[in-house]
């Protein structure tokens, strides 16, 4: 990897506990029952990104114009595509495009600037998208922290952005947004982020009290729900993020909406029971007729048969990455609160585990 060109140094991992120079009484559940310290590294999210901005300085990417630019990625490694063209909004000029599968859009210029992302490098769908963009003459950047990916990708002469190897790929997000924002930028789709990345780095730091407090508020008022997610706009792909932690950290079904479609066909499948609890991620710098439509939503569903909660959480922030980190990791600490309530280690993820293992079998 190339000397670094900034002065941050690269982030190391803490000794479990030591991060918390806060009141941890919100969060002393999880820790009972989270012996691999996910929720440090949950914490430590501000961190990740700053180290991020290093990693992606350090390793010798050069400004390439492109028509679009396409992160391939899935699970985790995926969806800092979707949190990139979120907090880029009405800044892209030109497409940033998440792909999750094995093939490139055939829609795609030849010339559009692909970006591979694989946390653990072996990530089969992603390695088929870095061998579609070889077909395709495609220009290629990959993170990753090693594997199949890093070992063709340096054979290929292809730039890899190295990250920290000590991480569930699913507490990596703040990595994979980084460097996806960073292939819209090199691509010419949008200015960098660099600077707000960094102001996103502190309001967290600053905020995490705040937040650790709500995501157990949070967590009580879910309590055996379902939970339903709703996002609009900037918290639409947060929402998508706060679902795949639920699945993976507490082992519980969730399922994400978004408004305004929901409006036009989901809302009327509310009542029943009452298995279910809404959860509305707003935004304080939300369009009027969305923070509207959250209001009277929310009032159509609890008003419906067996009352279901409704819980509507809004983020705070000067740009659009501080909110949206800060909804983010709201997000991860209410999925690690829930599987406390459950008596849940939230890392393990054994059902994904054993289908890859039988997908490697084939």
């Amino acid at each position: 990897m190339p000397a670094p060109r900034c002065r941050t140094a690269p982030w190391q991992p803490k000794v479990k506990g030591s991060l918390v120079e806060m009141t941890d009484e919100p969060l002393a559940r999880i820790r009972e029952n989270d012996p691999s310290g996910l929720l440090d590294d949950v914490l430590a999210m501000g961190d990740h990104l700053r180290d991020a901005l290093w990693r992606i300085s350090s390793a010798g990417l050069e400004e390439r114009e492109a028509p679009m630019a396409l992160v391939c990625g899935v699970g985790g490694s995926g969806v800092g595509g979707d949190l990139a063209a979120a907090a880029y909004g009405d800044r892209l000029t030109k497409p940033l495009i998440p792909v999750r599968g094995y093939e490139i859009p055939s829609w795609a210029p030849v010339d559009s600037l692909v970006c591979c992302s694989s946390y653990s490098g072996e990530t089969e769908e992603t390695l088929a998208c870095y061998a579609a963009a070889e077909a395709l003459g495609a220009p290629r950047i990959a993170a990753t922290t090693g594997g199949a990916l890093a070992e063709a990708a340096r054979a290929d002469g292809v730039p890899v952005i190295g990250l920290p190897g000590i991480l569930q790929p699913r507490a990596a997000v703040a990595y994979m947004f980084a460097v996806a924002a960073e292939a819209a930028r090199l691509a010419g789709c949008a200015p960098g982020l660099h600077a707000e990345i960094d102001s996103a780095a502190a309001h967290l730091h600053a905020r995490r009290e705040i937040i650790a407090a709500r995501s157990l508020e949070i967590a009580e008022r879910i309590g055996d729900a379902t939970p339903i997610i709703y996002g609009s706009d900037l918290t639409d792909p947060i929402a998508y993020r706060w679902k795949c932690q639920v699945n993976e950290n507490a082992l519980r079904q969730c399922f994400k909406s978004s408004l305004p479609e929901a409006d036009h066909n989901e809302i009327a499948g509310w009542g029943g029971d009452g298995g279910f609890a809404a959860v509305m991620l707003l935004d304080s710098d939300q369009h009027p007729r969305e923070r509207e439509r959250f209001e009277l939503t929310g009032e159509i569903i609890s008003a419906t048969e067996g009352s279901p909660a409704v819980i509507n959480s809004e983020s705070e922030g000067e740009t659009r990455t501080a909110r949206m980190f800060e909804a983010v990791m709201l997000g991860d600490l209410v999925s690690l609160q829930l599987a406390a309530r459950a008596g849940i280690d939230p890392t393990p993820v054994e059902a994904i585990d054993e289908l890859k293992a039988r997908l490697g079998r084939k």
